[in-house]
Formats: structure tokens, sequence, C-alpha cells
């Protein structure tokens, strides 16, 4: 089931929080969403859900409409965590997978195998209040998949986790999306996006400035990534022609160029200039990507 947006917009009085997007995101995919806060992430999440309205546009999933009679087949992560501090692990859970179609026992069934896979199956009657940060993120993700969506929309899945957790949970998201679950999800960590997506979008006011394949958007940048490690002082390379940035590191530089032919001409250059330790030509990264389009660093 491909989710479409067509021209959608969506206005809160005089501010255009979306603009005129148009995206198509591929069945039983990871689809990535980044862009620095008020860019229109969770605007566009909850357009989709249906939780907004959208000014203008369209968006279907599967042809239709997503309304209460889908809310079974999809799941909702929100950036705001949306769990009862109060009550117990189980009696919420299997509450929420109750409103999803599921029975109590086979909600308990799931939850426990969820648990059980985040090795955190001592907190079946624990408060949430009583947990961690990190540990409300696991039962909260546990309450959006427990009753296996089709589609599953994470908004900032990764937060206020430590890096062993992190893993974790993304090889989960690995697990649901090979199951056959549509996934989109929005991340402040470059890194998960480059590493889970192989399709995504990037907003910036509203505005979609790069969407498409991640390794088609990477192509067209043309720039590329060179790091050099030497004996000698690298600090002319600065000068060259085509080199846009240099930065230097601990033994060495880190060079951006126009194309590989650059990379020749530097390799050509360094010849004779004493011993080369390193010297590595590599694709730019979604940050670079982003730096350009978006204008800024995202933390």
């Amino acid at each position: 089931m491909s989710l479409l947006l067509k021209n959608v917009t969506k206005k809160f009085d005089d501010h255009i929080a979306v603009n005129n997007l148009t995206l198509e995101m591929p069945e039983r995919e990871l689809f990535g969403f980044l862009g620095g806060n008020g860019a229109g992430k969770t605007t566009t999440f909850r357009m989709i859900l249906g939780l907004l309205d959208q000014t203008d546009g369209q968006i279907e999933w599967n042809g239709e409409k997503i309304d209460y009679h889908k809310s079974h087949l999809i799941g909702y992560l929100p950036e705001e965590r949306g769990l009862y501090p109060k009550l117990k692990v189980k009696e919420q859970l299997v509450y929420l997978g109750k409103l999803r179609g599921m029975t109590g026992q086979s909600a308990l069934i799931e939850l426990k195998k969820w648990l059980d896979r985040f090795q955190v199956s001592h907190y079946l009657d624990k408060k949430v209040e009583e947990l961690s940060k990190g540990n409300q993120q696991k039962i909260q993700f546990i309450s959006s998949v427990m009753h296996k969506p089709k589609l599953l929309i994470l908004d900032e899945p990764f937060s206020g986790l430590d890096p062993i957790n992190v893993e974790m949970l993304k090889e989960a998201v690995i697990d649901v999306k090979n199951s056959g679950t549509s996934i989109v999800f929005s991340s402040h960590q470059m890194d998960h996006v480059e590493e889970l997506c192989e399709n995504l979008c990037i907003l910036k006011e509203g505005n979609a400035v790069v969407k498409g394949n991640l390794s088609e958007i990477k192509r067209s940048f043309g720039k590329k990534n060179l790091i050099i490690h030497a004996q000698e002082s690298l600090d002319f390379l600065q000068q060259m022609e085509g080199v846009v940035k240099f930065k230097q590191v601990i033994g060495g530089c880190e060079l951006q160029i126009m194309s590989e032919e650059v990379s020749q001409i530097i390799f050509n250059e360094l010849q004779g200039k004493g011993f080369i330790r390193k010297f590595e030509l590599e694709e730019p990264t979604l940050n670079d990507i982003f730096i350009e389009k978006v204008g800024e660093h995202y933390e």
C-alpha cells in the first residue's frame, strides 16, 4: 500500500507550515523525513494520520483517505510521548491493543514477546513513571507495533536512547519493515536515515528542498569528500582549484572537492611530498547535502 501526498498544503492563519508537498512513499520501505525544528515534519505526519486536515491537496493510502476505520492498520509513535504515567505497562498496552482490534490475550502475548526482545520483561507490572526515559521509549514503540500495522509512522523514534538501545530499536524497525510494513520516520541523526532509508525528503520551512532516492541524490550532488593523511603539511591544498572546503584534522585533512577528477589532480600534486598514509575518496554524506540545501547543521 503506497502512500501518496499530492500538492499538500497546510496553513495556520497566515503561516504556511507545509507548502505544496508532493511525495510518493513506496510500499514496504523505510522512508526518511529530515528537517530542522519547524520544518513541517510533524505537521505532515498529523495530516497523513487525519489528526489535522490539510488546507489543500490530497493524501491517499492505497487510493483511499486514512480515517478512524483504518486505525487498526496504522501505528504511530509521536514525538511527544503519549503514555499514561500512572498506569502499569500491562494494563495500558493491553488496552491500546484492544482499541486496535486485538483480543486481550493476543495483546498480552505480543506485549510479552516485545518486552523479552527489548530485555525489559520485568517491567510488565511497573508503572510507566517508574521507568527511565529510554525504557519509556521502548514501551511507546511496542504500543505502536504490537498490532502489526501495515503503515507505521515514527516521529523521532531514537531520541533519548543510548547507543546500545538505539541499535536494538533499529534492528526492531528493520524487522517490522521486513514483515511487510511501510514505515515513514523522522530522525535527528543523519546516519540513521542514511543507514535505513532508500528514499527520503528534506523539508525546509514547509518546502521539499530535496526528495527522492538517496543514492541518486548523492550522485546528483556531484561533490565528493577526500580524506588524506600524510607526514608533511597539506595546507597548500586549500588553494587548489576544485577544493570547496578544507578541514585540518590530526594527521592530515578532510576536503570537499567538486568532482572525482579533482582527486586525481590532487593525487598527482602529492607525488614527491612525503609519505601518504591515507588517500580515500568518499561519497558526500547526507549531512553535507543537508547543510548545502538547508544552510545549517542538523543536530
